[in-house]
């Protein structure tokens, strides 16, 4: 079995080596990559909002875009394929007070099989302060066949923050069943938990996939939005349609749930809840909160084989992103 890099597969078995262009504290092994990437946006003091900290780190590779009004704007870009099994891998955002940070990523993250069969971890950590604004949108999480991934997602929100988070959830490729995904979602306001919610599908989740559930979707999406004008203004509980729901939640916040064929219906789905409901400035370019994304990227991207056996880490892949049955509450 060859060995993982960035630009092809290594000749050899167990090797331990540093992907081109990658920091030295990426490290490809056999229990796979183990990298950290961080963001800090500040205040410029002009109005708009500073990047001091931009660290890419592996597969997670952070770029810098052009800034709109005090927002500053940054796109994950995948060095190489990932997340594969047996990575552990981690992105933190930091947002100081009065700051705003928008998020994207550059296509979507396609969680593969490994050679061990060990799980991957994704674990990203969020924080804004008072007065500041983040827009953390992610294009789709794929699940491909033969894959298991463990992701969390927790946000720490102070009392005058503003909150726009997307989490997309595709099981399977195009004709593909899906892997094993456990996502956890958890979010807190002023010290107080506002949401924790964890969806499995896949092998060892019975029921994950019946009429009471998805009842034969592929596409599952969940929408946070936390903006202290709810307070004056809740958010009421309504149904979008047939399979999409908002939810206020107990602070200034609301929470929009949907499931979908595909990625192209989810996205018509949320992308006009999130244009009413949601804090951020409309971007001038893409991204599936305001069209409809690329769906080969999300069906064809990166990949394992057709038998979903072991795909070679290899550069330019595609990019990093970055929860109904067997969704419980977790205590607070």
């Amino acid at each position: 079995m060859g060995g993982r890099a960035a630009g092809g597969v290594a000749g050899g078995g167990l090797m331990t080596t540093v992907p081109s262009g990658a920091p030295a504290g990426a490290l490809v092994g056999p229990a796979g990559v183990r990298a950290t990437a961080r963001i800090v946006a500040v205040p410029d003091g002009r109005g708009g909002t500073a990047l001091p900290a931009l660290e890419s780190d592996g597969p997670l590779a952070l770029r810098r875009l052009r800034p709109e009004g005090r927002e500053a704007r940054v796109c994950l870009v995948g060095a190489m394929s990932a997340p594969l099994g047996g990575d552990a891998l981690r992105l933190e955002a930091s947002v100081a007070a009065d700051a705003a940070l928008r998020f994207t990523t550059a296509a979507a993250t396609v969680a593969l099989p490994g050679r061990t069969g060990a799980p991957a971890t994704y674990d990203v950590r969020l924080d804004a302060g008072a007065g500041a604004t983040l827009c953390w949108l992610p294009e789709p999480l794929v699940s491909a066949r033969g894959s298991d991934l463990r992701q969390t997602t927790y946000v720490e929100l102070d009392a005058g923050a503003r909150l726009l988070l997307r989490e997309v959830q595709v099981l399977g490729r195009a004709g593909e069943p899906t892997g094993r995904l456990v996502t956890r979602l958890v979010v807190r306001r002023a010290g107080r938990l506002l949401l924790d919610q964890e969806l499995a599908y896949g092998d060892g989740c019975p029921g994950w996939d019946g009429g009471a559930v998805l009842g034969g979707h592929r596409a599952v999406g969940q929408v946070v939005v936390v903006d202290p004008a709810f307070a004056d203004r809740p958010v009421p509980a309504r149904v979008l349609g047939p399979s999409a729901v908002v939810t206020p939640l107990a602070g200034p916040a609301a929470l929009v749930t949907a499931v979908a064929p595909d990625a192209l219906a989810l996205a018509g789905v949320l992308g006009p809840v999130m244009e009413e409901l949601g804090p951020c400035p409309r971007p001038q370019g893409g991204g599936m909160r305001h069209s409809t994304p690329t769906y080969s990227q999300v069906t064809s991207a990166a990949g394992a084989d057709e038998a979903g056996q072991f795909a070679p880490r290899t550069a330019g892949a595609a990019g990093i992103g970055p929860p109904m049955a067997c969704s419980r509450p977790h205590p607070g």
